[in-house]
């Protein structure tokens, strides 16, 4: 029983330890990123409406560009209806990109602050748009 104190001030420090690089990371972590909406082409659409809710495609949209692509390119499927009923074409070009031109300010300040590389980027190069 005499060891006790010992016991608890050893977990205590371990706590500390293994912990500290998340504690570190709250008290210096940078606000996320917001999305810059204010492109020409979205500026001139009367109805501003994405081929999903900003909330899904958040969260959602390399899980829905994956399946885009595999539908085109093995199944030859390339209309995507929306839960609105409009249909796009399955394009990162031609439907994505068309509204949220740049990639700076509406892709990669997102990806840079996840500290993710997508690898979207080595097909489709958006240097000339």
């Amino acid at each position: 029983m005499h060891k006790g104190g010992r016991i608890i001030a050893f977990a205590a420090v371990f706590c500390l330890v293994v912990l500290s690089p998340f504690i570190v990371n709250l008290a210096n972590a940078a606000p996320a990123p917001e999305a810059s909406l204010d492109t020409p082409t979205i500026n001139a659409l009367s109805q501003k409406e994405c081929v999903a809710d900003a909330a899904y495609m958040r969260d959602n949209h390399m899980q829905m560009l994956d399946e885009w692509r595999n539908d085109v390119v093995r199944a030859g499927s390339r209309e995507y209806e929306s839960a609105s009923g409009q249909v796009y074409e399955k394009s990162l070009d031609g439907t994505c990109l068309e509204c949220h031109s740049n990639r700076e300010e509406f892709c990669d300040s997102c990806h840079d602050y996840a500290g993710v590389q997508p690898y979207c980027w080595e097909c489709h190069d958006t240097a000339e748009s």
